[in-house]
């Protein structure tokens, strides 16, 4: 795809409130496959194997302001902080990045205009 340290484009995610309501309408409106879901971590993927996905993210209703509305665009990547070094070596903005054991290691930056991307790296199958 020559992204440069990204592979692809994992998925496109929104933050929703109503977490039930937000599962209901993206598989059973939009009839959505659903890749993965966890309820406890509060999100979820629709769409399939080797696709970008659309993801949902649930927020507490204090977190949800309208300047962070729109999709959040999630590249694949094969290390995340090698990644955040090579950003920040360029001068973007990271936040630290953060594992979820057993589950992902994932990193955020931001462009000029403060508008937020992340990396995500899964775990290598065994």
């Amino acid at each position: 795809m020559g992204l440069g340290i990204f592979r692809n484009v994992f998925a496109v995610s929104y933050r929703v409130k109503d977490w039930e309501k937000a599962k209901q309408f993206y598989s059973q409106v939009l009839g959505l496959p659903v890749y993965y879901s966890d309820d406890a971590f509060g999100w979820a993927e629709y769409g399939g194997t080797n696709e970008t996905r659309v993801a949902i993210e649930r927020v507490d209703t204090t977190e949800l302001r309208t300047e962070q509305g729109g999709g959040l665009a999630i590249f694949s990547v094969d290390d995340a902080r090698q990644v955040t070094e090579e950003l920040r070596a360029r001068g973007v903005r990271c936040d630290d990045v953060i594992s979820v054991p057993g589950s992902v290691t994932y990193g955020s930056f931001y462009d000029p205009e403060g508008n937020r991307f992340q990396f995500v790296q899964y775990p290598a199958s065994t």
